[in-house]
């Protein structure tokens, strides 16, 4: 990410707006993907945008370089800023996140770990989601789970 980490050698720590872009990959039997993040939270595949991308090459870019899997068609759900999606993280970095939520059922390929930034992947019944799934990503799969 060096676009944000030459933000961050300007500003340090203080607070930025960073777009970004996750998906909710739907499997035949209707399961969601989901990430065992490093930090030991789950999650959706996803993350923040390049210069010059659009938000669905940052999908598409992030889900091949996180699963493996490249995605075909992709549906925008939402997009979600604002108060509740403010975060520090441990390294004292704050942001506020832009996130467009997309949603797909067309992914080819075969699923593969990024060890440098997840501990596992797998897919769960939306009624049986794990212990440890973050506010942000709990309010986006309610999002679509209310559609």
């Amino acid at each position: 990410m060096d676009y944000v980490k030459n933000l961050r050698e300007l500003v340090g720590h203080r607070p930025l707006i960073l777009p970004g872009a996750v998906v909710i990959i739907i499997n035949e039997n209707n399961e969601l993907l989901l990430q065992h993040r490093k930090d030991g939270g789950w999650g959706l595949p996803g993350g923040l945008m390049e210069l010059g991308e659009s938000l669905e090459e940052t999908a598409r870019r992030e889900i091949k370089e996180e699963t493996g899997l490249e995605v075909g068609s992709l549906k925008l759900l939402d997009v979600f800023s604002g108060e509740d999606y403010y975060f520090k993280v441990s390294n004292g970095d704050e942001l506020y996140s832009v996130t467009a939520v997309y949603v797909t059922k067309d992914v080819q390929g075969t699923l593969k770990v990024d060890r440098s930034e997840s501990l596992e992947m797998d897919y769960f019944q939306f009624d049986n989601l794990p212990d440890g799934l973050t506010k942000e990503y709990r309010t986006y799969i309610e999002s679509y789970s209310n559609k």
